[in-house]
């Protein structure tokens, strides 16, 4: 009987290596390299949000708030709103939600600011009137480090925000409508700035949060029940104001991408004070595709696009200044993420995989199965030699 047992697990460890060997051998990707724009000269910018209904982005600057129209103009907005300045109070604008469980919404261009002026950090709620009123305090995290909303549905269309729980920790919680703080878990990493879910056909990925370590450059994804996994290796350059910083979803061929370059003096990456932009026909003529993780560094602003079917990997497809500074979110914008007047959001489209895609996809289920099998035939085999003793 053991020995049978054995077989079938021998035969599942070769079973497992021939997958691995398979996935081993997808074709590497080649790309073209682009270069960023620097768009607009915004002193002090370190994050970005939107669009607005009106198609204005909302930039932090400094400790307040300012609004740029497509063409680059910028107004001052909400003038009650005060950050500390140097902080990283990164934001997050709501596109429209509605949360069942709180049975209440999130009002669309209604922004949320990370608040890190009290010990006990928080967030801030800023009405599309300029109004700043506190959404919600998040005990556990001696700091705030990331907010972004779930669109797809999977944390329950709630805000999603991550700080500092000690040494090499991540706290993860949601906050819904009502200012409901729902933790999700701890990991066992660090994690901050630009965050985002990723939407549905990012292979094993998919409805979980999405977010950069700089230290060790590498991309983790968090599932709503707070279980930590690596997504993919950036490839580039990691360390302290260095690695993958901010990460964003490419939903459609003509989506511009926008990243904070911010002026931080005395930096090895001293920044330029701009709005970085990358046009669509940028990205495709570099291989990026709707539905792949788009990932920025802290330190020069080098982008990578990390695509997901059964397996995930990292190619690198844009540079920035040498001197950049990237902050905060990866924001992509599509021309049609704004409906008119009335604000509606057209949600980003699922992945569509290729052939090689698909096979990947059947290589990452089969190594998931053949994990599971081997790990079953062991732990009955202990439980067979238990019951024999």
């Amino acid at each position: 009987m053991v020995t049978r047992h054995r077989l079938r697990l021998a035969a599942s460890v070769g079973a497992l290596a021939t997958v691995m060997a398979a996935a081993a051998a997808q074709p590497a990707r080649a790309a073209a390299t682009v270069t960023w724009e620097r768009w607009l000269h915004l002193p002090g910018v370190f994050d970005l949000a939107g669009p607005r209904s009106d198609g204005r982005l909302v930039a932090a600057v400094h400790g307040k708030l300012t609004l740029i129209d497509p063409t680059g103009n910028v107004t001052d907005y909400a003038p009650q709103y005060a950050a500390p300045d140097g902080s990283e109070s990164y934001i997050a604008l709501s596109p429209g939600l509605r949360v069942d469980a709180a049975r209440c919404s999130f009002a669309r261009d209604d922004l949320f600011a990370l608040d890190l002026r009290a010990t006990v950090p928080g967030v801030l709620r800023v009405g599309a009137d300029g109004s700043v009123s506190t959404l919600a305090v998040i005990p556990g995290a001696s700091t705030l480090s990331g907010i972004t909303f779930d669109t797809t549905g999977a944390f329950g269309h709630r805000l999603v925000v991550i700080g500092t729980a000690g040494q090499g920790r991540t706290e993860v919680a949601t906050v819904d409508c009502a200012g409901n703080v729902n933790p999700v878990g701890v990991v066992a990493t660090t994690l901050e700035g630009g965050i985002a879910v990723a939407p549905p056909g990012f292979g094993p990925h998919a409805g979980q949060l999405i977010a950069a370590n700089e230290l060790d450059g590498n991309v983790y994804a968090v599932s709503p029940a707070g279980l930590l996994s690596a997504v993919a290796a950036s490839g580039v350059p990691s360390g302290q104001d260095t690695g993958v910083e901010s990460v964003g979803f490419y939903s459609d061929t003509s989506a511009t991408a926008y990243v904070a370059d911010r002026g931080t003096a005395g930096n090895p990456h001293p920044g330029t004070d701009s709005v970085l932009r990358l046009s669509g026909a940028a990205l495709a003529s570099a291989g990026v595709r709707p539905g792949d993780l788009l990932a920025a560094t802290e330190g020069g602003d080098t982008l990578v696009d990390v695509r997901c079917a059964g397996t995930c990997a990292s190619t690198k497809v844009a540079s920035g200044p040498a001197v950049a500074h990237g902050e905060g979110r990866l924001l992509l914008v599509a021309p049609g993420s704004v409906n008119g007047a009335s604000g509606a959001t057209t949600a980003p489209p699922a992945v569509q995989a290729d052939s090689s895609d698909h096979t990947r996809a059947l290589i990452g289920t089969a190594a998931a199965a053949v994990l599971v099998l081997g790990g079953g035939v062991v732990l009955w085999m202990r439980r067979s030699r238990l019951n024999a003793i």
